[in-house]
């Protein structure tokens, strides 16, 4: 582990870290305990999304509710990928409901939309004053909320471990969100089973926001480079501490062992199993030390989709889905920030199963952990790059321009970040290999 003392002085720069962790329940048939999670409630919404409504985890979780004697709703209208107008009819639903507690049972957009309809239906203010700065107000989430039992149905978003919820903006078109402890779940309960029925492409792109947030985690800048906290208000995204580099070491070595294995066989249990747990652990990370440029890059990707459409997902129109959107950045931006921490770079390298010299030259750092990403994206049958999503040069000004609106995630970067660099950093990321 990296020794972070007099690395920077402590009399103006930041001594400590903050840990806030998800209360966590893992493995097959958890689900059930969804009633027993919520002893105490008189009313719940529980929010799906099509296709999960299809499945029988969701009768799974609803006997669960039953038996315990709790009154609930539906609301399966959950769109794949939330956007502001998605996020506002899911709070109409629940102001509706008057509900005391929430349950979600999906991927990272079902978790994500729950979080944000338990936000509006609890505090004065619309969706835009709680949002981000500088898109949003950046308005504090003044009170804790409602009970909130996140059930992920997806081995990739870490989203039930997290105070983030992300949305499109529609008349901006950029993706941003809203971040607060206070919208961390009360409890995940996470059941390895339910990945079983997820399409390829789906296990895919979030298996890749999993090996993406571990990444982004370990390299972001150091918590102790941040100015001292007024009054002990650390930010959620803090940057990489000790707590943070043991998750995300260990779910990198897990995504370089199992995420090829479990994107081709639906049946391999082991590996969607261990690619669940790896989320999770990458969840618990970076929810503490916050992600950084490939995550940024990725709002504007998805923000300004062209006709992409990505197999396995639901509907018709043109899509990038979360986790594609971030991994077509990373080789570019890793190039780019391995000179800030070689032998963290290093490490990253070694834990998704590259060798390497423990005295490896900077040259070759780069070249084995940009080589070790894209045989993974290969080998999974990720697109190659911007290019592959229909973006070309001329899309650079504006894909770098909803990129700087991301203020919170370029904060944590371990470089300086300015116009130029994240318009190199898509040029880069036009092919990957």
């Amino acid at each position: 582990m990296t020794c972070w003392h007099n690395t920077f002085d402590s009399e103006t720069h930041e001594t400590a870290f903050s840990i806030d962790p998800t209360s966590i329940s893992f493995g097959p048939g958890v689900l059930r305990e969804v009633g027993e999670s919520l002893a105490g409630s008189k009313r719940v919404a529980l929010f799906t999304d099509a296709q999960v409504g299809k499945l029988p985890m969701l009768e799974t979780v609803r006997e669960s509710l039953k038996k315990a004697g709790i009154d609930f709703e539906l609301y399966a209208n959950v769109h794949v990928e939330p956007t502001n107008a998605s996020f506002e009819e899911a709070a109409r639903f629940a102001r509706d409901g008057k509900f005391d507690s929430f349950v979600s049972l999906g991927g990272g957009s079902v978790i994500d939309t729950c979080k944000a309809a338990a936000l509006l239906s609890s505090c004065e203010g619309g969706l835009m004053a709680y949002v981000n700065a500088p898109v949003g107000e950046g308005r504090v989430v003044p009170r804790e909320l409602p009970r909130h039992i996140a059930c992920p149905t997806t081995c990739g978003t870490g989203s039930e471990c997290t105070g983030i919820a992300v949305f499109d903006h529609l008349e901006l078109k950029v993706k941003t969100g809203i971040a607060s402890r206070r919208l961390r779940p009360t409890r995940a309960l996470i059941d390895p089973t339910a990945t079983e029925f997820l399409p390829r492409m789906v296990v895919a792109a979030s298996a890749f926001d999993v090996l993406s947030h571990a990444l982004e985690s370990y390299t972001a800048r150091p918590f102790s480079s941040r100015a001292k906290p007024v009054n002990a208000a650390r930010p959620m995204s803090q940057g990489r501490n000790p707590w943070s580099d043991v998750g995300s070491l260990e779910a990198l070595r897990l995504a370089g062992k199992f995420l090829v294995r479990a994107v081709h066989d639906a049946s391999d249990f082991e590996a969607r199993s261990q690619l669940s747990w790896a989320a999770t652990l990458a969840g618990v990370a970076f929810g503490n030390s916050g992600v950084h440029l490939p995550h940024a890059m990725s709002y504007a990707v998805a923000g300004l989709v062209k006709s992409y459409r990505c197999e396995g997902y639901p509907g018709d129109e043109p899509l990038v889905p979360h986790g594609i959107s971030v991994v077509v950045n990373a080789p570019s931006v890793f190039r780019a920030t391995a000179s800030s921490s070689p032998e963290r770079h290093a490490e990253a390298a070694r834990a998704l199963g590259a060798s390497l010299e423990a005295d490896a030259p900077l040259a070759e750092v780069v070249a084995t952990l940009s080589g070790t990403l894209t045989r993974l994206m290969r080998d999974a049958g990720i697109p190659n790059g911007l290019s592959a999503l229909g973006y070309e040069d001329e899309d650079v000004p504006a894909l770098t321009k909803g990129t700087l609106l991301q203020k919170r995630l370029l904060d944590n970067a371990p470089v300086p970040v300015d116009e130029a660099l994240m318009s190199s950093l898509f040029r880069g990321a036009q092919r990957c290999w």
